[in-house]
């Protein structure tokens, strides 16, 4: 089947004033999305059979990675965090459809082993609404 495709060629990006800047380094990443469901079951509903709509809808994004000590997109993340500021990310496919939206880092570590590469894990909460831009 076409269109199938390997996840090593979707990359995360961190916006830096207008330019989108790739993570380095980055080996992993996980876009999840949810909405709550709201019981709208009555006693009128027909055959007893529970309703439910959509309500609130949430997203966020995990990355780990090989850390790059001189890597732009890191910096930002790094200074973004020290000033409890938010962030915008995308998701990029090789198209060049995307999923964007800015978001609240919740988690930024470093791993620090004696016999492996020094790694980075990070966690984004989204901020309001996850776009889905098409490719051009």
């Amino acid at each position: 089947m076409a269109g199938k495709m390997t996840g090593m060629k979707v990359k995360l990006y961190v916006m830096d004033a207008a330019t989108g800047k790739v993570l380095a380094g980055q080996k992993n990443a996980s876009l999840s999305r949810s909405a709550e469901s709201i019981d709208a079951t009555s006693k009128d509903n027909v055959g007893y059979w529970k309703e439910a709509i959509a309500g609130f809808k949430e997203w966020s994004v995990d990355a780990d990675g090989a850390y790059v000590e001189s890597d732009e997109a890191f910096g930002v993340l790094e200074a973004a965090f020290l000033n409890s500021e938010n962030v915008d990310i995308y998701l990029e496919f090789p198209s060049g459809a995307r999923y964007e939206g800015n978001a609240t880092i919740t988690d930024f570590s470093l791993e620090l082993p004696f016999d492996d590469l020094v790694s980075y894990g990070l966690s984004f909460q989204g901020n309001g609404a996850l776009a889905l831009v098409p490719a051009v």
